[in-house]
């Protein structure tokens, strides 16, 4: 029932992508951000969760070895035989980004895929392969008492894919995933298998922590763990700009361990009504049952987040679900990991005309109401269909070379429906490019792996480090193996 209880609660609307199923539905122009590819025979073609990345690839493998000699063995191979071929190289597990950050053109593309973990219940970590899945971490660490520390909102995605794009979670206080990164082993581009920690070549930990894969391939990595513990939610209705102040004072409270909120997302009431939810350890901490999975009541409410689409009446009554009948029948007890134990997979979007994008931006409690008017201003003169806004907690990054939490923000991760026509894709451009301006304009950043609308200036402006990440990144690789779309789209020319 855990899973099913925040199924109601969350709508099932904190995701990060569907996967390579749905990759050939685009009927868009393929576009890299320099020129257009048309497939050559013999070339597959690799898509993201976007549907509108298809880009050909002269090699797709998939790696399944564990932790070991043979692994690092088959990476240096195919980094070789790229390198020697002038082509590039890029590695990816579930591929859930949306600008092909995972994709190398007409490269040598590599898919980890391997439930390798090994748990140290002591020392409350553990040790996995780069391509294992959080369900898999959860499935190890769940019988032994322990969780994530911090992992991304869904269980579909990769390890060390959330260390490269260093995404962060709902527990707080925490900072982005790499935070909770111990050490790591990766292959550079010259073949040579090093060692990185915060006391080990902490350079090239800091570069590959939200590197998009630019820096090396991940072998394995070692992980902090968490106390898997009961959980009970407490819920909070508000005006939308008393939220920040609201977040605020549960971030104090010692007892809080998770929280999130939500804005309604009605037109008639835009940003206008928040949602905090925050989590509390329960008083009774006796045998913990196993983390659950999804429920009839996850499918139940994902009919209704998609029956948003175009229908007023319909965001009413998610609006209502989440303030009205989840506190009803989700105030009870869960565990830790039942609430982080949900994929994606619920959420998948079968309509063959639009595809769901999403954004995110961080910014500071201070300036939460500047976001807000900005929002209000600009999402809803866009086409867009605007489903989901998540509200969650970053403390400060201060390892990361590109990192987007200089100091403590708030983060809000959209979920819009787009045609997948050229008006939806013009139109989706437009709207993020106001966006970003808005957001960085108030001392905010957005998220880079989502669609590569943002122009090279605006990314220059909300990280002013990528300079000397390309500078660094050429350093390790000067033949520029390791590459991908977003390479190429931003980083090539600085």
């Amino acid at each position: 029932m855990a899973i099913t209880r925040r199924a109601v609660l969350l709508g099932t609307g904190a995701v990060l992508g569907y996967g390579v199923a749905w990759a050939t539905r685009s009927k868009l122009p393929v576009y890299d951000g320099v020129a257009l590819i048309e497939p050559q025979a013999g070339e597959d073609v690799l898509n993201d969760a976007s549907t509108l990345s298809a880009t050909p690839v002269q090699k797709h493998i998939v790696i399944r070895e564990d932790p070991g000699e043979a692994l690092v063995s088959a990476i240096r191979a195919e980094i070789r035989e790229a390198r020697e071929g002038g082509r590039p190289f890029n590695i990816g597990a579930a591929r859930h980004s949306m600008g092909g950050q995972a994709i190398p053109a007409r490269g040598h593309a590599v898919t980890f895929d391997n439930g390798f973990v090994e748990v140290d219940s002591g020392a409350e970590v553990y040790r996995c392969h780069a391509g294992a899945r959080w369900s898999q971490v959860i499935a190890e660490l769940d019988p032994k008492g322990l969780s994530p520390k911090v992992m991304q909102s869904n269980n579909d995605f990769g390890v060390a894919a959330t260390y490269s794009v260093n995404a962060h979670g709902w527990p707080v206080p925490f900072g982005p995933m790499g935070s909770t990164v111990r050490s790591l082993r990766m292959v550079l581009p010259d073949g040579e298998l090093v060692t990185a920690s915060r006391e080990e070549n902490p350079e090239i930990f800091g570069l590959a922590m939200g590197g998009y894969g630019l820096i090396g391939a991940i072998v394995d990595m070692e992980v902090e763990a968490a106390a898997n513990r009961r959980l009970v939610p407490t819920f909070d209705r508000m005006p939308a700009e008393e939220y920040a102040p609201a977040f605020q004072k549960a971030l104090d409270d010692p007892n809080v361990t998770m929280a999130y909120g939500r804005l309604n997302v009605e037109r008639a009431a835009f940003f206008e009504e928040a949602l905090l939810i925050t989590y509390r350890e329960s008083a009774n901490q006796a045998e913990l049952p196993p983390a659950a999975g999804s429920g009839w009541v996850s499918h139940v409410a994902s009919y209704v987040y998609r029956a948003q689409l175009g229908n007023e009446p319909m965001k009413r009554l998610r609006w209502w679900q989440e303030t009205t009948l989840g506190p009803m029948v989700a105030g009870g007890e869960t565990t830790r990991n039942s609430l982080i134990n949900e994929p994606v997979v619920t959420l998948d979007d079968r309509n063959p005309n639009r595809v769901d994008i999403l954004h995110e931006y961080f910014v500071g409690f201070d300036r939460f109401g500047d976001f807000l008017a900005a929002c209000r201003a600009i999402i809803p003169a866009s086409y867009q269909e605007f489903l989901n806004v998540t509200l969650r907690y970053v403390g400060t990054d201060a390892e990361s070379v590109l990192t987007y939490a200089p100091v403590p923000r708030i983060a809000a991760v959209m979920s819009f429906s787009q045609e997948l026509t050229e008006r939806g894709e013009a139109d989706m451009a437009r709207m993020t490019r106001e966006l970003v301006e808005a957001v960085v304009a108030i001392g905010g950043t957005y998220y880079l792996p989502y669609r590569p609308h943002p122009t090279q200036d605006q990314l220059l402006a909300a990280y002013p480090q990528a300079p000397g990440f390309a500078t660094a990144k050429r350093a390790l690789d000067p033949d520029l193996t390791f590459r991908n779309l977003f390479w190429d789209r931003y980083f090539r020319t600085l």
